[in-house]
């Protein structure tokens, strides 16, 4: 699926939560194995969003969509807690990549990109702060660009951004790298330390499945 600047402008009015869910193809391919820790992490032509040490003894990658309610939630609750008791504290390495499921998701997280040195995550968290004013709205691109305003963009380059189809389409590549070679099929979907794990969770269950690896750490 190549999502074009074009069809991001035309899909926006009719957007809807199914749309989106029905405009990626969600089946998990056959061949899809669970990936190597050194495969998950190997580079790909945009660069990675990660917060925390590189030397933590847990690596979490969340793979979510600005248009995914879940993923919104995951970043209101377990989110916060993450960063300042883990993330903050050395103890987790949190890498965040696109697995946006429509277009409208896909024009969101270009702006995140597009924000500047040290703002991704902090767009990222107003998006998702903010994702029932746009990411539902008839039309979403006044919500959106008055974000984007908030955060330091003009219109020009709001407009610039979103008529980037190098970042859209390394976007599409971290997607489809997901989908073809680590079994990603829906959104949110973490990998902890290598462990797949779907779906949203609570600190507390996060918790659980970090414990092992933060013994004695």
């Amino acid at each position: 699926m190549n999502i074009t600047r074009r069809e991001f402008l035309q899909s926006t009015a009719a957007l809807t939560l199914a749309a989106a869910v029905l405009s990626t193809d969600s089946r998990q391919p056959a061949h899809a194995q669970t990936p190597s820790q050194q495969d998950l992490m190997a580079p790909s032509s945009l660069p990675d969003q990660a917060q925390g040490s590189p030397g933590a003894p847990v690596t979490l990658i969340e793979y979510a969509s600005m248009t995914c309610s879940h993923c919104a939630s995951f970043h209101a609750t377990t989110y916060p807690e993450l960063k300042s008791r883990y993330i903050d504290t050395g103890k987790v390495r949190y890498i965040l990549r696109e697995f946006p499921l429509d277009p409208l998701a896909a024009g969101a997280f270009m702006l995140a990109r597009c924000a500047g040195d040290g703002k991704y995550f902090a767009l990222v968290d107003t998006l998702f702060r903010e994702q029932k004013n746009w990411a539902f709205a008839q039309n979403p691109i006044p919500p959106l660009l008055k974000i984007a305003k908030d955060n330091g963009f003009t219109e020009q380059s709001f407009e610039q951004c979103l008529s980037n189809q190098k970042l859209l389409d390394g976007l599409d590549e971290v997607r489809q790298r997901a989908q073809t070679k680590f079994g990603v099929n829906s959104t949110p979907t973490f990998f902890l330390n290598g462990k797949i794990i779907r779906g949203t969770m609570s600190i507390q269950e996060l918790e659980k499945q970090m414990q092992p690896f933060l013994k004695g750490s």
